[in-house]
């Protein structure tokens, strides 16, 4: 940990995440083709708190499901802040996202989450 932090590198962890948030931010924006990504379902209930771009968190029973690309990004894409999520490109997005993350502990600490998360999905499929 000491080794990244004097070197200045993100972990593993923190980068698999970002890269997730930069991929979810380009299919929902269109800027991958819609055929071949995976376009998770989008909450339709107006909500005073979070982004406008809120995706929708359905059950999963089993691991591999659960694991999965469209599910392990629900809680993380719904906690970022409006400013984030609608930023004008793709380029614009990371800035953004670099700095409301900027004080995350996962950054230098490979055994820490993103914190600030937690369950932020309002509309669930059953």
């Amino acid at each position: 940990m000491e080794r990244l932090k004097v070197l200045g590198i993100p972990t593993l962890k923190y980068r698999r995440c970002r890269g997730d948030m930069i991929e979810i931010f380009q299919i929902l924006h269109g800027i991958y083709d819609t055929a071949v990504a995976p376009v998770p379902p989008i909450c339709q209930k107006s909500v005073t708190k979070g982004n406008s771009c809120r995706l929708v968190k359905s059950f999963s029973r089993y691991d591999v499901r659960k694991y999965s690309f469209t599910q392990r990004i629900v809680n993380i894409w719904n906690s970022l802040p409006e400013r984030v999520v609608n930023s004008s490109s793709v380029n614009s997005f990371k800035n953004n996202l670099d700095m409301f993350w900027v004080s995350q502990e996962v950054y230098y600490n490979f055994k820490c989450d993103i914190t600030g998360t937690g369950n932020r999905s309002l509309c669930q499929l059953e």
